[in-house]
């Protein structure tokens, strides 16, 4: 079973950045779908981004897509989520999830069976 930690989480001025890092152990990522996910107070989970095992077409949610990059440092056994342009309703807890199979879709969180603990983003307008 991979451990998954995140951490780059913090308070960002609109239009700022935030580097998240998702830091595997346990398991290779190299051969896992790894997503990531965010939830704001009173709202249910929604997708972001994600990436797998052959780093081509990464996924995005239409929301986020322009401003988050999500990336994999398999050496490092890490994925990223670089986030640019930040704005107020992009803050939320931000979690990574893994899996190593194909799964049915990239964007459900019930397709995941491995989960960090998050990491909270804050924005300010």
């Amino acid at each position: 079973q991979v451990q998954l930690v995140e951490s780059g989480g913090g308070l960002v001025q609109a239009g700022g950045s935030l580097r998240l890092s998702c830091a595997a152990s346990g398991r290779s990522v190299s051969s896992a779908v790894v997503g990531w996910f965010r939830q704001a107070p009173g709202k249910e989970r929604e997708f972001v981004a994600a990436i797998n095992w052959s780093r081509i077409n990464p996924y995005y949610a239409d929301s986020v897509k322009g401003r988050f990059t999500i990336s994999r440092d398999n050496a490092k056994n890490t994925i990223y989520l670089q986030m640019n342009s930040l704005k107020p309703e992009d803050t939320a807890v931000y979690t990574c999830a893994a899996r190593y199979y194909a799964g049915r879709t990239y964007y459900s969180p019930s397709d995941y069976n491995s989960w960090g603990q998050g990491t909270q983003v804050t924005v300010s307008s």
